[in-house]
C-alpha cells in the first residue's frame, strides 16, 4: 500500500516571512513562503501528524486534510506545539479522543500548558489521548501499519525524538546524534533533515554541517527543513549537491 507524506512546513520557529514582513535573503516566491515545521503521514485511511506547528490550520485547510488518527510529536517546544488546539474539531466529527505520543518531558510539558485538551475543564470535553513513548510504535491496523523507530537525537541542551519509519528519517530539530544509534540513520531512502541556516548555531545543523552528514549517513535522498530567512529556496536548488533538495511547503512524497 502506498504511504503518501506532505511537509506541511519546512520554516524555522520564527517562519519566512517573519511577522513584520521581513524575508532575510529569501526573495519573495512562493517556495520561500514557510510555515513552521510539521510532517503529515497517510496510508490508507490512517492519518498521522508529525507536530502540531502553530500553523497547523493553515496548513491542513490548504492540504485539504479533514481527518487526523495520531499525532507524533518531537519535543516540547513552542514552535512544535502550540497548534494543539487545531485539533478539537477532529475529535468533535469523530467522537473519539485523538491519540498523541511523546516523550515523558514533552508530554508533561503538553499537560502543563493545555491542560484542557487533557481534562474535563468548565464543561469542557477533552479531546486527546496521551501516550508515553517507551519503545518503538506501530500505528495503524493491518495494510495500513506503519513502524516507526522513534530514536534520541541531540537538540542543543535537550533531547528531540527522530523518527524512522519504511526507509525515511524526520529529523527536524537536531544538532547531534549518540554513537550508540547514528547507524540508524545510515543508508535510508529518504533524509528529512533539520537545516537552520548558514552560520554555526548551538541547536540546529547549519548548512554545511547538513551536508555533510546528509554524505555520513549515505541516504539517497536528503531533503532539508527547518530553513531559516537566509537560506533562499533557488539558491539551494542551485547550490546543493544533486542528491539534496530544500524542502518548501507542501512538498509530496509518494513511498
Amino acid at each position: 500500500m502506498i504511504t503518501n507524506i506532505i511537509i506541511l512546513g519546512c520554516g524555522s520557529s520564527i517562519g519566512v516571512p517573519r511577522i513584520d514582513g521581513y524575508w532575510g535573503n529569501c526573495k519573495k516566491t512562493k517556495k520561500n513562503i514557510r510555515t513552521r515545521s510539521s510532517m503529515f503521514i497517510q496510508k490508507g485511511d490512517s492519518n498521522i501528524l508529525i507536530d502540531t506547528s502553530p500553523d497547523l490550520k493553515q496548513q491542513l485547510l490548504k492540504n485539504k486534510i479533514k481527518k487526523v488518527d495520531h499525532v507524533l510529536f518531537t519535543h516540547e517546544h513552542a514552535d512544535q506545539t502550540h497548534g494543539i488546539n487545531e485539533l478539537r474539531p477532529f475529535f468533535w466529527i469523530s467522537k473519539k479522543k485523538i491519540d498523541i505520543y511523546g516523550d515523558m518531558k514533552t508530554i508533561k510539558s503538553l499537560k502543563k500548558q493545555f491542560p484542557y485538551c487533557f481534562t474535563k475543564n468548565k464543561g469542557y470535553p477533552p479531546f486527546l489521548k496521551s501516550n508515553v513513548i517507551k519503545s518503538n510504535l506501530v500505528l495503524g491496523v493491518k495494510k495500513e501499519k506503519i513502524e516507526f523507530k522513534c530514536i534520541r537525537v541531540r537538540h542543543g541542551k535537550i533531547d528531540c525524538l527522530g523518527y524512522i519509519f519504511q526507509k525515511v528519517a524526520y529529523l527536524s530539530d537536531c544538532n547531534g546524534f549518540y554513537n550508540n544509534t547514528i547507524k540508524d540513520f545510515r543508508n535510508l531512502d529518504i533524509l528529512i533533515l533539520d537545516c537552520l541556516k548558514f552560520n554555526k548555531h548551538p541547536t540546529h545543523f547549519n548548512l554545511k554541517e547538513a551536508v555533510k552528514i546528509s554524505k555520513y549517513l549515505k541516504a539517497k535522498k536528503t531533503i532539508l527543513t527547518n530553513l531559516h530567512h537566509d537560506l533562499d529556496y533557488k539558491f539551494l536548488l542551485n547550490n546543493l549537491p544533486s542528491n539534496v533538495i530544500p524542502a518548501y511547503d507542501g512538498l509530496k512524497l509518494t513511498i
